[in-house]
């Protein structure tokens, strides 16, 4: 039971001022930073503190023991690699549009970008690694994202409601066809579109979103976002793609689930994001790096309806439970289909200071995003941690139990692998 430093990753859509804000730093810090990662990722391991001070890299770590960092079952079934990464997502602005792929097509993409001797690190690299990449994002503040093909009748709706000459066709087009194989069709003519064709269509529907805008129309959250993506991406075809997508606002608690194939863009806010550890993206646009269309639409499912938005199953620490005692009040696990990773999240209200037994099954972090709190293994050693600090818990280690050190709000998310 250590305590990890951890990578902070300077892209360019971060904040400056929330992830200093949270490790104490000074703020706003000299550029924008975007991600808090911990884990084992090879690009940017967390480390653990000994201790004496000393650190040492996780990755190592789990390299060096798979089976007392991972647990026998753990390490075995992925290969003696940490299967999840923990982050904090701070964006000031979006991010690129993307999909990821499903194990199967991973594997069989590495497998044939190896054939091609195409180098992990090049730009145009799709598959650097044969693991899939499944996330799930919990907000922290309100956090704004694109996620999914809406209903086809609704975006039939929006097209109309900001209807031009140029776009009054692609309407009709999925009017023809209101269903995946009619989204598919669509999304594939507005990304394969002649950047001539673009230029001309973009400007009529961005006017056209200004104006719905103006008038207070029923889609003005849709077109306001579609403005920003437009100002921030002037000729790019992933400004109409995104009218295509649900439009999501969540409330802190609040999480979705990316699965294989779903298409997604963070737009603004900060959250607590888990994903299998993997660097497998599929860009549709609204960036400067690689785009892979055909690759793209191999990867994308166009299943569509609402996004699925949930707020944490009431359970307690070790699975799910139909009890109703203070401990399952207290905590609150969001479950996905996903082997690699679970996130749960503990929460104390002010005035509450009870103990939660966190249960021995495989390695964990613990990260704090509100308070304090002390972490006791079976065996009497403790940790105390402050917000923004983590904690690694090997499986090998004694289970924990976790309470707040004052009578504040305390909130913990508790990361560990899904099913070993």
């Amino acid at each position: 039971m250590e305590l990890l430093r951890n990578a902070v990753r300077p892209y360019a859509w971060g904040s400056r001022t929330t992830i200093p804000e949270l490790l104490g730093r000074p703020v706003p810090a000299p550029h924008p930073e975007a991600e808090l990662w911990m884990g084992a990722h090879p690009g940017d391991p967390s480390h653990v503190i000994g201790p004496d001070g000393t650190e040492r890299s996780l990755l190592e770590l789990v390299e060096a023991d798979p089976v007392g960092q991972l647990g026998k079952s753990c390490a075995g079934r992925w290969g003696g690699r940490l299967p999840f990464l923990l982050k904090i997502l701070a964006a000031e602005e979006p991010l690129s549009m993307q999909a990821h792929p499903s194990a199967a097509q991973a594997a069989e993409g590495y497998k044939r970008e190896e054939s091609a001797r195409i180098p992990r690190d090049a730009s145009n690299r799709n598959y650097p690694d044969p693991t899939a990449k499944p996330e799930l994002v919990c907000a922290l503040t309100e956090f704004h994202a694109l996620a999914g093909f809406r209903d086809p009748e609704r975006t039939i709706s929006l097209l109309k409601a900001i209807e031009t000459p140029g776009l009054a066709k692609y309407a009709v087009l999925l009017e023809a066809q209101p269903d995946p194989a009619g989204l598919r069709a669509l999304f594939t003519t507005w990304i394969t579109l002649p950047q001539a064709a673009l230029d001309e269509l973009l400007p009529e529907v961005l006017d056209s979103c200004v104006k719905h805008v103006r008038e207070r129309g029923e889609f003005s959250v849709e077109c306001r976002t579609i403005l920003e993506l437009g100002e921030s991406h002037p000729r790019d075809a992933g400004v109409l793609a995104a009218l295509l997508l649900n439009r999501l606002t969540l409330s802190a608690g609040e999480a979705i689930y990316l699965p294989a194939g779903n298409l997604h863009l963070y737009l603004h806010g900060t959250a607590v994001e888990i994903l299998a550890n993997s660097d497998n993206i599929l860009r549709c646009g609204l960036t400067p790096k690689h785009v892979d269309v055909p690759e793209l639409l191999r990867v994308v499912d166009f299943a569509c309806g609402e996004m699925p938005v949930q707020s944490g199953e009431r359970g307690s620490a070790d699975g799910p439970s139909a009890g109703k005692s203070a401990s399952d009040r207290r905590l609150s696990v969001y479950r996905t289909d996903a082997p690699e990773f679970e996130l749960s999240r503990i929460e104390w209200e002010a005035g509450d200071d009870g103990e939660i037994a966190v249960h021995d099954v495989g390695p964990q972090i613990l990260l704090c995003t509100a308070g304090g709190l002390l972490v006791t293994a079976d065996d009497g050693e403790q940790v105390e941690l402050r917000r923004g600090q983590s904690v690694w818990l090997p499986a090998a280690d004694p289970a924990v139990r976790v309470r707040p050190l004052s009578g504040e709000r305390t909130q913990v998310f508790r990361a560990t692998a899904g099913t070993c």
